[in-house]
């Protein structure tokens, strides 16, 4: 008998029953699709649940990501490596909360919201997380749109206008199959990182420079100029919707519904998200040592602009494919960061308000959002107001992300829901002091932005 053939353990807890009572599972058509082997070695294990960590990993190193890693890298070399580690720390360990919330209850992020608030909360918290997947909906066509000017010398609007067939991109792809969609993502994460890979070799960055950089210093609270771009670095790294993605998307495996199942999926799942936000470390810290080794004290300190990136990259990095790389870089990252936004728009609209869209009509709702201002600001203000709207883009991010964070870390801190899975005390400490560490530099990140 196959995992998914075998009938439910007679003890299941209050939020399993209360799951079936309240309709489909999370992300249904993908539920528990993807077949975990029973028995064999760890490796045959772990690859069964490795793609939902990849996936949310996109989040962590899409377009929204370089204008903070360029300027950082540009203006202060390596210094602010430190903070780029500090953020993909905090990523790690709330990652691995969603994770947990999701195997634990089998509800996802915006499911738990439902049952635990009344409509006056949620209502509020559905309409902030739609803007946030919108506002990143909107870096990923400036992104893909800069992209397609830079390697084919498509104009901005018409960019724009092209990344409305994504949708039917993410349609075929998830009609093959959730694994098909994930060997998307990860063929895409491996361009990237190929990309930036021959750019550091080019670069040749001194070692124990790069070393020190990891080394937290406190010029970085001193200065106001670096405290800024910190700031926005741990912005743009820590993405809210896909904390909902994640605690949906780990239901994906054919795991066992009962204790011991739930535990080995955690600590598989875990593991899965960990490996992958490495990966986004390595692609983050990357674009800012290139930044650092191509402009920093070389007279281009205030490169922040990808345009402008991307023309100094190879006459300064003396590689002529450097600037071309960057751009397929771009364009990979632009692409892919499609496929999340999208699961994570039909997580959220389902989780919060049991109506579900086809997929094609949700993805171009939300593409049709993004796509429009791009092209408005574009046409009045020409290929420079996109950088400002990359920015606000952000910080309209900032601004949902302790709407996210916070009802998670309450969630998985709740023993009465979790039961058993409940985190320890000091990983409770520790996730309560990360989200609020997370909400005091967002509000000043979205107060110094206000106040210009």
């Amino acid at each position: 008998m196959s995992r998914t053939d075998q009938p439910a353990a007679p003890h299941r807890s209050w939020h399993l029953a209360r799951a079936t009572e309240e309709g489909a599972p999370s992300l249904a058509e993908a539920n528990a699709s993807v077949r975990v082997p029973v028995g064999g070695s760890w490796l045959r294990r772990l690859l069964a649940f490795i793609g939902p960590g990849y996936m949310i990993s996109v989040g962590y190193m899409d377009p929204g990501n370089w204008a903070t890693d360029l300027a950082g890298g540009a203006q202060f070399g390596y210094t602010l490596l430190s903070v780029i580690m500090l953020s993909n720390l905090m990523a790690i360990l709330l990652q691995a909360l969603a994770a947990r919330l999701g195997i634990a209850t089998g509800r996802d992020l915006a499911q738990a919201c439902r049952d635990t608030y009344p409509p006056i909360i949620n209502i509020p918290l559905w309409l902030a997380c739609e803007l946030a997947i919108i506002a990143c909906d909107l870096a990923e066509v400036i992104g893909t749109a800069v992209a397609l000017q830079l390697l084919f010398s498509i104009p901005l609007v018409a960019g724009a206008l092209i990344t409305g067939l994504d949708a039917f991109l993410v349609l075929l792809l998830m009609n093959r199959g959730f694994r098909r969609l994930e060997a998307f993502v990860i063929a895409l994460l491996g361009i990237i990182a190929a990309c930036f890979a021959v750019q550091l070799v080019a670069a040749a960055p001194p070692v124990a420079s790069i070393l020190d950089g990891f080394v937290p210093s406190a010029e970085i609270v001193h200065n106001p100029q670096m405290l800024y771009i910190a700031i926005g670095i741990i912005g743009a790294t820590v993405m809210p919707h896909n904390l909902y993605l994640h605690s949906s998307i780990v239901q994906t495996r054919a795991y066992e519904r009962t204790e011991a199942g739930k535990r080995e999926a955690i600590r598989w799942a875990v593991t899965d998200s960990t490996i992958a936000l490495m990966l986004a470390l390595f692609v983050n810290a990357a674009i800012l040592i290139v930044a650092a080794a191509a402009f920093h004290g070389t007279g281009y300190e205030y490169v922040a602009d990808i345009e402008d990136a991307h023309r100094l990259l190879s006459p300064l990095l003396g590689l002529g494919i450097a600037s071309t790389l960057f751009a397929v870089a771009l364009l990979a990252s632009g692409v892919n960061s499609t496929v999340t936004a999208t699961l994570a728009g039909q997580i959220v609209m389902e989780g919060f308000l049991r109506i579900r869209l086809p997929n094609w009509a949700r993805r171009l709702l939300t593409r049709a959002l993004a796509i429009v201002p791009v092209v408005v600001v574009t046409w009045i203000y020409g290929d420079r107001g996109t950088g400002e709207l990359l920015i606000l883009s952000q910080v309209v991010l900032s601004m949902q992300l302790p709407f996210a964070v916070i009802p998670l870390v309450r969630f998985v801190t709740d023993r009465e829901r979790m039961g058993a899975f409940a985190v320890a005390r000091w990983v409770a400490l520790l996730a309560w002091a990360v989200a609020g560490l997370i909400v005091v530099l967002n509000v000043k990140l979205l107060w110094d932005t206000l106040a210009g």
